[in-house]
């Protein structure tokens, strides 16, 4: 009876030990997305803007950038108009002339910025440079109500909206695929078993040493140097499937 239930428990626990990808398990090392944050202004607002300082500078510098100068002594009545955050992630090898995705998150005292759009935004890297030019309509999924006698009722998050594809990518992220002799692959979960299998099954495939475990993380890989051999061979590399270690 001890041996049944023994011979059981093995069954059960190795039905839960698959193969698996190497892609799924593991990316390629300098190829990742990098994140693009801005300053703008949302206009078109119904009432739910806000009329702080910073808001009506940018207001005023937007004019001028149109040729409209303002007095001094003139305070501009902006309750349509916020000022916002915009945040993207470029995903690695999006090209110049490509859209993605912004999200518009508010930064002052705005209601709300349903029925918004967001007037041309300059999206820079941690570099300083600017990647993308966002600019849209928001689709906000969130909204407000409030009585005469103050009470409030919110919906999800009225201040925070996304544009899909609503920033153009200006600028292209370069990365280190087409250098060196080598390329490493980075576990997504660290463990030196799973990393020692994946060297192992590469130099099954490839030959005795083009791979070799770094660490309980990397592991690298001998590669070709022409680019175009260098992504076939990555494509073969990336759906080789081995036995990770148990979790």
């Amino acid at each position: 009876m001890k041996k049944l239930i023994l011979l059981v428990s093995l069954l059960v626990f190795t039905s839960f030990v698959q193969a698996q990808r190497i892609k799924d398990l593991a990316s390629i090392q300098g190829i990742r997305d990098n994140q693009l944050v801005g300053y703008g202004l949302v206009v078109g607002l119904p009432g739910t803007g806000e009329q702080s300082p910073f808001t009506e500078q940018s207001f005023r510098t937007m004019l001028n950038n149109f040729g409209i100068s303002l007095p001094s002594s003139t305070k501009p009545k902006i309750k349509n108009v916020a000022a916002v955050a915009v945040s993207a992630t470029l995903p690695p090898f999006t090209k110049p002339g490509q859209q993605i995705d912004v999200t518009v998150s508010s930064i002052g005292s705005a209601g709300s910025l349903n029925g918004g759009t967001l007037l041309q935004t300059m999206l820079k890297g941690a570099d300083g440079k600017i990647y993308a030019i966002a600019q849209g309509s928001l689709i906000v999924g969130g909204f407000g109500i409030q009585g005469q006698d103050g009470s409030q009722v919110l919906v999800n998050t009225p201040t925070v909206g996304r544009i899909p594809n609503g920033a153009l990518v200006e600028r292209e992220v370069p990365t280190a695929l087409g250098h060196g002799d080598t390329l490493t692959f980075n576990l997504h979960k660290s463990d030196f078993t799973t990393a020692k299998r994946m060297a192992d099954v590469i130099n099954q495939l490839v030959g005795p040493n083009s791979a070799t475990a770094v660490d309980a993380t990397s592991v690298e890989v001998i590669a070709p140097r022409d680019i175009g051999q260098r992504v076939s061979y990555i494509a073969t590399l990336e759906n080789l499937e081995f036995t990770p270690a148990d979790a």
